[in-house]
């Protein structure tokens, strides 16, 4: 019995990497509420856990936002994202706030594809790979993207953003 391929239908995510000829590896998983975020893609991409990303949206005093995308298991550190973004203070989006300003919901929010572009900003643990996945724009599908072509894309920064391991 021959199996049909699945056709994945297009986000915005996707669009962009298409429109800009930037290649990228599709891989989808099952979704769920209480396995979100990047521990819960890394766990059902076990192969692929170590390059998984996620990308999370913030909001400065300024009331300007803004993008990081950090490495699944690691954990924001708002002081050096705030001196990355010059605001004296930063905090999460409101999750009541993300689909109107990013056209993304929780779970399934791309750094790529969003209504605007954003200052986009990764943690600089992206340089360990040549290969990274993010969210292609929706709960269950990710995108394994050149890293350098990736930020290239959202004219991102590479800094260090996140806490340091104990």
């Amino acid at each position: 019995m021959k199996h049909k391929k699945e056709k994945i239908a297009k986000t915005n995510a996707l669009r962009q990497l298409d429109k800009q000829k930037i290649p990228y590896i599709i891989h989808t998983y099952e979704w769920s509420e209480d396995k979100s975020g990047g521990l819960g893609v890394a766990e059902k991409l076990p192969e692929l856990a170590d390059r998984v990303f996620k990308t999370i949206v913030l909001k400065g005093k300024s009331k300007n936002l803004y993008v990081c995308v950090i490495h699944g298991e690691a954990h924001l550190d708002l002081k050096k994202v705030a001196k990355a973004c010059e605001e004296k203070n930063i905090d999460l989006l409101p999750l009541s706030e993300l689909e109107k300003e990013t056209g993304y919901i929780r779970g399934g929010c791309s750094p790529v594809g969003m209504k605007k572009l954003f200052r986009t900003f990764f943690d600089k643990k992206v340089e360990k790979f040549d290969k990274i996945m993010v969210s292609a724009g929706r709960r269950g599908l990710q995108m394994e993207v050149e890293t350098e072509k990736l930020v290239e894309v959202v004219k991102g920064t590479i800094v260090d953003l996140t806490m340091e391991e104990i």
